[in-house]
């Protein structure tokens, strides 16, 4: 996946990340913000909202909790420094915010496939399931991404799932005692990706048979490979544990592309899903203007009821 990065350097003049600070900026604008009450759990990432809020990754978190977001999501957690880690997972539960997903740190997704069968793939693989474990802890997570990898063509589509199958057992086996899930993600950024849709994820998590393991679905991916979203996620619903956005074409917020959002958001809410739909998308517009397009457009998208 063409993931962005958007942490920036910290707005704080003496250059420490303050945990005091942070909760000095969220007693200010809670007093003076009224909250929106979503239906769902949106949740935004690093970068989303840093004009508005500042370069601070804590202020950030407070911005986000003030603006009525419950959740938050960070691709690159397992990469970001442990201290920093420490202080997001406070900061999130003294908000109230439930942690989303990170990617388990396996090399890119076209790296170090497990469709190929290969011992060395694998041990990359379970070393980051171990190490993922030990940053799911400091920041209250439950589910962390995973993406299989690339396709290996000299093998029979058959055979390269079976081997992913076996991989992802054995990441199973490490997560499972400790209550955490990895969701496996399709994607549509290449042909030579090895998962593509969520029959072919629903598939593979049947046969791990694990409830560490289940399907991230991505709207914005399955909306190009596949279409028919809500038919497809109703027949993949039962292995569905978590669901991320992003509007068709662009991949920016709902309401700037050819998806209809607010009929999306309205099943799912019917469905009776409590989990978190991570807003892995860009912003359509620049600066504050960009920022509070992206709110107003969850706003108008989440008024379902």
């Amino acid at each position: 996946m063409k993931r962005r990065s958007f942490i920036q350097k910290t707005a704080l003049s003496s250059g420490a990340l303050s945990l005091t600070g942070a909760l000095s900026y969220a007693n200010t604008f809670t007093n003076t913000v009224n909250a929106h009450l979503f239906n769902l759990k949106y949740a935004p990432h690093l970068g989303m909202f840093k004009h508005l809020a500042g370069d601070d990754p804590i202020d950030q978190l407070n911005f986000m909790a003030d603006q009525g977001f419950t959740a938050f999501e960070d691709n690159n957690m397992m990469k970001r420094d442990i201290a920093l880690q420490e202080k997001m997972g406070e900061a999130l539960v003294k908000r109230g915010m439930t942690m989303g997903v990170f990617v388990v740190d396996k090399g890119g997704n076209m790296e170090n496939t497990l469709a190929a069968g290969k011992q060395e793939h694998l041990d990359i693989f379970l070393d980051g399931c171990r190490r993922a474990v030990d940053t799911a802890k400091r920041v209250n997570a439950k589910w962390m991404t995973v993406v299989p990898g690339g396709y290996e063509r000299n093998l029979p589509i058959g055979i390269q799932n079976a081997n992913v199958i076996e991989a992802l057992r054995r990441g199973a086996e490490i997560l499972e005692p400790h209550g955490l899930t990895m969701v496996l993600e399709p994607l549509s950024d290449s042909p030579d990706l090895h998962l593509q849709t969520s029959e072919q994820t629903y598939l593979i998590c049947k046969g791990v048979d694990s409830p560490s393991c289940k399907i991230l679905y991505d709207i914005y991916h399955m909306q190009k490979n596949e279409g028919h979203l809500i038919h497809n996620m109703s027949l993949t619903w039962d292995e569905i544990a978590y669901i991320q956005i992003g509007d068709n074409p662009g991949r920016n917020e709902p309401t700037t592309g050819e998806i209809n959002y607010r009929n999306v958001f309205k099943w799912i809410h019917e469905k009776g899903f409590d989990g978190v739909l991570g807003m892995e998308h860009g912003n359509s517009k620049d600066g504050k203007e960009g920022e509070q397009a992206v709110i107003d457009a969850y706003k108008h998208e989440d008024n379902f009821l």
